[in-house]
């Protein structure tokens, strides 16, 4: 059952590196990297020009849908490792070093408190590692970067409303208070700006209701759902229950487009 497993976790690899999703550095692993395309580093499209509503969302959709998707995908793979090592230690066979420290890599990326009793570790990581459905991702962007127009995602990559707290790390909003100290996060690519956002979601301690929304849904076999999942999400805006019930209009309205 284990061979078959390690034989499942490579072959996914394989296919995700013969399609060019991964722009591998050599010192990480797969697990480590954040996956990247090469069409992530493009010019964001200008979509002030399209003057047909309908045509306007398609290209929008169109242009953010592959990187949710290969960030969904690498979720996926990483959840399969987790999965993987927990039937290895369920049935007390050993997990190497390399593995290990995989385990502690995804514990901090994913802030999971470590623990010499595995148990809770896996717990706690297949909670938090798991993908976020594509509608929900494509509404949440398209809300907060008005259809890709603002000048964070023209200019940063930023559609996802991305607070940073290291001066110079981004864009200054023209609102701030002059108390504050945050800004907009900027980035290079869409691939990073992806990673970031779907990471901020399923670590971030504001989401926790939304992790368990969809643990719910996993436990009970059922399909995690935009929807469903966007209850969960009252604290990523001021606007509270009135963003979700907006997040909720825009996934009816435009389902047919995503």
């Amino acid at each position: 059952m284990h061979k078959l497993k390690i034989i499942s976790i490579a072959s996914s690899v394989l296919v995700l590196v013969l399609f060019g999703i991964y722009l591998l550095q050599p010192e990480k692993s797969i697990i480590q990297t954040i996956p990247q395309s090469e069409s992530a580093k493009k010019p964001i499209p200008d979509f002030n020009q399209y003057e047909d509503t309908t045509e306007k969302k398609k290209a929008f959709f169109n242009y953010l849908r592959p990187s949710v998707e290969m960030q969904n995908r690498h979720i996926l793979m990483q959840r399969e490792f987790i999965h993987g090592l927990r039937a290895k230690h369920i049935s007390g066979e050993m997990i190497t070093e390399k593995q290990m420290q995989e385990l502690d890599w995804l514990a901090d990326e994913y802030r999971v408190e470590k623990n010499d009793d595995l148990d809770p570790v896996f717990d706690s990581l297949l909670t938090k590692v798991d993908i976020i459905p594509v509608e929900l991702v494509l509404v949440q962007t398209a809300n907060e970067s008005a259809w890709g127009t603002s000048r964070f995602a023209r200019n940063g990559y930023n559609f996802f409303g991305l607070w940073c707290f290291r001066k110079g790390c981004g864009f200054v909003p023209k609102r701030r208070d002059d108390d504050a100290a945050h800004e907009v996060a900027k980035f290079n690519n869409l691939s990073k700006a992806m990673y970031t956002y779907m990471r901020n979601l399923n670590r971030h301690s504001a989401y926790q209701e939304m992790r368990g929304i969809r643990k719910q849904l996993r436990n009970k076999m059922q399909p995690i759902s935009a929807v469903a999942l966007s209850e969960g999400l009252t604290k990523y805006s001021e606007r509270g229950d009135d963003y979700v019930v907006e997040l909720k209009q825009m996934i009816r309205v435009n389902r047919e487009l995503m």
